[in-house]
């Protein structure tokens, strides 16, 4: 089965009931875990929560079988949450789907979240067609879809929110689902609400939580590692460690950015020019006004051939290097700091080089 990203922005699917497999795949990352939190949520009995790698499933199709259809240490239901990129969990589907074919018994629900897969990949092709399985496609959101939902999660932690507060949690947010939903989480429980009793809140109250804004700091931070400013770099690093920035909120803002660069370069192509784009084609793409200069002076950089020679730009190394260090941070959490330092470094010098 298919479902659309609008479909997930009214909620979760009627079709989701139905199915134990689940492959959320698209640019937009945030949109897709969020649409995986919502599978989790409406799950009878969540139960354990298992994480694999694609590099997990690569190494071993079998394994996804295996734990899928494991009793958890004290015999509770589980459900197996799988972070990949591309089709690197279409081995283990397969198996999955083969040996429950063959008889091998009930499987717990399977999530699996593909950075850098479409829905014409072979893992979506695999699934598609299956009763017992859900395939959707996310794209970076807009403003007013984010909004949009914004309010939808408001309304369900008991919060009255009017369009322009929840357009500035959007915005604050830089339109990530993930980032909004916490500011929505920290504003029920400052205002007292419930979604048996509902309460109203203000933006003197979102001012009150220091909701998540750019001057927080993680865009100076991001501005010098992806704009290779190699002499302001050991300041920000510094602030970061100082003012206690979330590793991985600022990676967020970071992958961000370079989802951001990669639309502009599909819009434009390599040789093209942000100063060729009209108004309405920069806020379709999501250059804001106030960082336009940044934008495109990062553009530039990150445009440029990876080698000299080379056919592959500079960002197409980016997003490969940035997945593996999220993956890296989720797995490390106590040393997220400095292994977020040394690769923001490595980071900003390969930016710097012409």
């Amino acid at each position: 089965m298919k479902a659309t990203q609008k479909d997930f922005a009214r909620g979760l699917p009627r079709t989701a009931s139905q199915a134990s497999i689940f492959f959320f795949c698209g640019p937009d990352e945030a949109g897709a875990w969020e649409a995986a939190r919502r599978v989790v949520e409406s799950l009878p009995e969540a139960g354990e929560r298992i994480e694999l790698s694609g590099a997990d499933l690569r190494n071993d199709p079998a394994r996804l079988g295996d734990e899928a259809r494991s009793a958890s240490l004290f015999g509770e239901k589980r459900h197996i949450i799988v972070r990949c990129s591309g089709d690197e969990a279409h081995d283990a589907l397969a198996v999955l789907v083969e040996t429950a074919e063959a008889g091998a018994g009930a499987a717990a629900p399977v999530i699996v979240v593909a950075t850098s897969a479409t829905d014409k990949s072979r893992t979506a092709k695999l699934l598609e067609k299956r009763a017992d399985a859900l395939v959707a496609m996310f794209y970076p959101p807009d403003l007013s879809t984010v909004a949009a939902a914004v309010r939808a999660m408001a309304d369900a932690a008991g919060l009255r929110l009017g369009g322009d507060l929840a357009e500035r949690i959007a915005g604050a947010s830089g339109l990530d689902l993930r980032l909004a939903r916490s500011e929505v989480d920290k504003l029920a429980l400052y205002v007292g609400a419930d979604p048996q009793a509902p309460r109203p809140a203000g933006p003197e109250d979102l001012d009150a939580i220091g909701a998540a804004t750019e001057e927080d700091g993680f865009q100076p931070v991001v501005n010098a590692v992806l704009g290779g400013e190699l002499a302001a770099l050991p300041g920000e690093l510094k602030r970061m460690r100082e003012h206690g920035l979330n590793p991985v909120g600022l990676l967020l803002a970071l992958e961000r950015r370079a989802a951001l660069l990669a639309r502009i370069m599909a819009h434009l192509g390599p040789r093209g020019s942000i100063g060729n784009l009209d108004r309405g084609a920069k806020a379709r793409l999501g250059i804001f006004w106030k960082e336009e200069s940044e934008i495109a002076q990062q553009y530039g950089r990150w445009s440029l051939p990876a080698e000299r020679g080379s056919r592959q730009r500079k960002l197409d190394r980016l997003i490969p290097r940035l997945v593996a260090l999220h993956r890296s941070l989720l797995a490390n959490s106590q040393a997220a700091e400095m292994l977020l330092a040394q690769d923001l470094t490595q980071i900003a010098r390969f930016a710097a080089r012409r």
